[in-house]
């Protein structure tokens, strides 16, 4: 039996992995469960979060997640806006 501690590092991984190959709709699901399990968002997260909602032309939800990471205090850096 392994046990895998869930943590920033591998649901950066996986929202990575999801922005990749397009699949906006699981990295706001991510999301979601990190924000429910209390689960650190970073910078990280965010810029392949909001790639992955340019790529499917989520412009409104990609505009959000810009404002949630003021709200969090979470830096923007030139990669978050040219994503």
């Amino acid at each position: 039996d392994v046990h895998m501690e869930l943590d920033t590092i591998t649901y950066n991984a996986a929202v990575s992995a999801c922005e990749k190959v397009g699949a906006w709709v699981q990295v706001l699901q991510l999301l979601a469960t990190m924000v429910d399990s209390r689960i650190q968002r970073t910078t990280i997260t965010y810029n392949a979060a909001v790639s992955s909602c340019e790529k499917g032309r989520q412009w409104v939800r990609a505009l959000q997640l810009l404002h949630e990471m003021a709200d969090t205090c979470v830096a923007k850096g030139t990669i978050t806006y040219n994503a």
